[in-house]
């Protein structure tokens, strides 16, 4: 079976999607694992730091509020491409509130 990828007009074979869902504690290290994925694979040029002390802030962390505070607020969907395989990711907030 085949599915479109909604940013592409190219068809991506279902047996080589992943999804990823990535939950765990707060400050235990989501959303670095999501930027070094992300980095590995060639969808981002550069690391930048979750705390937002270089300036920038991780990619994943699009809301000035939670490159400030250093803590993902909302969750956030990205995809890449691992070898043959097309890979969406959900990063996802480590706190209840």
């Amino acid at each position: 079976a085949l599915a479109r990828r909604a940013l592409s007009a190219e068809a991506v074979d279902v047996a080589k999607m992943r999804n990823i869902g990535i939950s765990a504690h707060i400050d235990s290290g989501k959303t670095t694992l999501t930027e070094r994925i992300l980095f590995y694979t060639g969808r981002i040029n550069s690391i930048h730091d979750v705390r937002g002390k270089d300036g920038v802030g991780a990619k994943m962390d699009s809301m000035d509020l939670e490159r400030e505070k250093g803590i993902t607020i909302q969750s956030a969907a990205t995809f890449c491409q691992w070898k043959e395989n097309a890979v969406n990711i959900i990063d996802t907030p480590g706190h209840v509130d």
